[in-house]
């Protein structure tokens, strides 16, 4: 929490203190690889970024430019500054390489992303056919640069789902050198690791967790159901991608059985 002061004629903030008169989960501390929050930007202004950041930057880790926004944000680099100066790691969009590797632009991509000052990019393939060999090699050449967070599933609600096949996808991403395996699920909540109706496919959650670990995935899960599935299933450090910015605060009281969804798992690790 902060409150405003007056301070040369101008109003600043200065942090309070989170009250400490419940006993909550123990959250990992920042910079933490466990318990991460990653955030959708699906375009937001400068100022709306700043909102954010001040109410919630200290609960958001990873700060997705959704798709191939960062193409085209005018304020990316002054976004870029305000986020590190948050401690949020910034990432390019999944299909932002991917399209730059279909016009055959995947070294200037990552040169650009660079330059740019990005923390982060995602490697994926959820809307074109990138052969095993090729996305194993674009990750190995990613993660001498970057923090690799690579996608597994389409986004084709048309394809068939299987389990074995995202964890044969996620175990290979992670030996090619990815630091995290996102499973798909879009900003919808409705494919990939979601039915049509935003329930979890469990089968692919529990295969996943068992061939790669649960500290190496991170599910996107843009509904509010899901990730208090997910914080039910396995604690307040599950990692948790594609969250509205304007929700983080309220995932991070998820997260901490603060919220109706989530009371009596605070004895969750």
């Amino acid at each position: 929490m902060t409150r405003p002061v007056v301070h040369d004629g101008e109003h600043q903030s200065v942090p309070r203190p989170r009250p400490s008169f419940l006993t909550l989960p123990v959250r990992t501390p920042r910079p933490r690889m466990d318990g991460i929050s990653h955030v959708l930007d699906n375009g937001l202004s400068l100022v709306e970024t700043q909102h954010r950041l001040e109410s919630a930057g200290a609960a958001v880790d990873v700060w997705k430019f959704g798709w191939g926004t960062a193409y085209l944000d005018p304020a990316l680099h002054d976004k870029l500054d305000l986020l590190s100066a948050h401690g949020v790691r910034a990432c390019t969009g999944g299909t932002l390489l991917e399209i730059s590797w279909l016009q055959g632009a995947t070294a200037p991509f990552m040169d650009w992303a660079q330059a740019s000052g990005f923390d982060c990019i995602e490697v994926s393939c959820g809307s074109v056919t990138m052969p095993r060999d090729v996305k194993s090699a674009i990750i190995a050449e990613a993660a001498e640069r970057f923090v690799v967070l690579a996608e597994v599933g389409t986004k084709d609600p048309q394809v068939a789902v299987s389990a074995d096949q995202w964890a044969d996808d996620a175990a290979a991403d992670i030996a090619a050198g990815a630091t995290w395996v996102v499973t798909e699920g879009r900003d919808s909540g409705t494919v990939g690791m979601f039915e049509s109706d935003g329930s979890v496919r469990t089968e692919i959650v529990d295969t996943l967790v068992e061939r790669v670990g649960l500290e190496r995935l991170l599910f996107e899960a843009p509904l509010k159901s899901q990730q208090a599935w997910l914080i039910r299933r396995f604690g307040a450090n599950v990692n948790l991608g594609n969250i509205n910015p304007f929700e983080a605060l309220s995932v991070e009281a998820l997260r901490l059985g603060l919220r109706s969804d989530t009371i009596g798992n605070e004895e969750r690790p």
